[in-house]
């Protein structure tokens, strides 16, 4: 994967998780801030990459968080940016710097 191109939503996804944990809703609207608006994902589209991703071992799932806010619910699924996510991101960042 290091060596292939990152779909561009996968890289704002990791993007967003570059700077800690967080739920589904929370990497979608960091995806929508972090590319100026012009990525949206539908929720098919942003739980289907989760998956994706989870299951290429560039995020984990975690079931305690860091810094869960005190009023969170219980029941949002939180993700972690993997060590090879954030080569990946590292990766992709260089690649599109050429």
């Amino acid at each position: 994967m290091a060596d292939a191109a990152l779909k561009p939503h996968w890289f704002y996804i990791l993007l967003a998780l570059a700077d800690g944990d967080r739920h589904g809703l929370a990497i979608a609207r960091d995806v929508q801030r972090l590319s100026d608006g012009r990525v949206r994902l539908w929720p098919a589209t942003l739980y289907g990459s989760l998956e994706d991703l989870r299951d290429r071992g560039l995020i984990a799932e975690v079931a305690e968080p860091r810094d869960r806010p005190a009023d969170d619910s219980e029941r949002k699924r939180y993700y972690r940016l993997s060590r090879s996510g954030r080569g990946a991101l590292a990766t992709e960042g260089e690649r599109m710097g050429r």
